[in-house]
């Protein structure tokens, strides 16, 4: 079963284009280190909580939306070598980030069932 990167992150409003561009710049290096499908997904109806949510988990500011974005690998290992050798692709260097890394969540998965 297929291994994911998923993460969410904060991207004000007015850089939505920038990120835009930076997911699509990025993603042949992903594709060359053996990444099979990506999503890249901006929120448009994300609910406050009470206890948990979206919002709270990445500290959301008023002119901000939250982007959830996966990345599909074949295994955990072929993820792993992969971002051990990202930072050395031209294009992972040459890019200012479009959202806070710092507020950014994220995780691997492992695919349990599929429908």
């Amino acid at each position: 079963m297929p291994y994911l990167s998923i993460m969410a992150a904060p991207v004000k409003t007015s850089d939505k284009d920038a990120y835009l561009e930076h997911a699509r710049t990025t993603w042949p290096a992903f594709q060359r280190h053996g990444a099979t499908a990506m999503s890249e997904n901006w929120g448009v109806d994300i609910p406050d909580g009470k206890l948990t949510s979206f919002p709270m988990s990445v500290k959301l500011e008023a002119d901000e939306a939250i982007v959830v974005s996966w990345i599909v690998w074949p295994d955990k290992a072929t993820c792993d070598a992969a971002w051990q050798n990202l930072e050395k692709e031209p294009e992972m260097a040459m890019m200012e980030m479009p959202f806070d890394g710092r507020r950014m969540i994220f995780g691997g998965f492992e695919t349990i069932l599929e429908g």
